[in-house]
């Protein structure tokens, strides 16, 4: 599987997992260290923890990795007229009778809490490249589906304020 992610994507995960390797796996081994002085190790939950948290940091590491190796690097440019990459869109959902706010981002940002909606998800597929004021129909499933409508698009831009997924 290929990640379709931008430049910033990368940098921001190169510079994870410079810090992992530099900063936190040196302290993680330490610890490790310091725990197995601790005496037996199958009753030793100091040490059992901090192995687990190297093993989740390496982990991490291998993951970024894999990302950034198979990952399709693309340019987030749009139309100055539709939804786009980083485009903060205001939709209304007819289901609802509600307004709401996202904006739509690659898959190594999103975070729904804070309305970042990946552009791999039903209604970021259902947006990308539409107009304002047109209605779409967003597909989450084969039993479930809803319409929307697009009441505004805010152009954004792939800026370095976005954080990656933590996992």
């Amino acid at each position: 599987m290929h990640d379709e992610l931008t430049k910033v994507d990368i940098k921001k995960m190169q510079e994870e997992i410079e810090y992992r390797r530099n900063v936190l796996a040196p302290t993680l081994r330490e610890e490790v260290r310091q725990a197995r002085e601790l005496g037996d190790l199958s009753e030793n939950f100091e040490y059992h923890a901090a192995r687990r948290e190297m093993n989740k940091n390496i982990s991490r590491i291998n993951y970024l990795q894999r990302m950034i190796d198979t990952a399709i690097v693309i340019e987030p440019k749009s139309e100055e007229n539709s939804v786009g990459l980083f485009d903060t869109v205001t939709l209304y959902v007819e289901d609802d009778d509600e307004e709401m706010t996202i904006t739509i981002v690659t898959t190594l940002r999103q975070n729904s809490l804070k309305n970042l909606i990946s552009k791999e998800s039903p209604i970021g597929k259902a947006l990308l490249g539409k107009k304002s004021g047109e209605r779409i129909f967003v597909r989450v499933s084969d039993d479930y589906g809803y319409y929307a409508v697009i009441r505004g698009i805010e152009k954004g831009s792939d800026d370095e304020s976005l954080e990656i997924s933590p996992y």
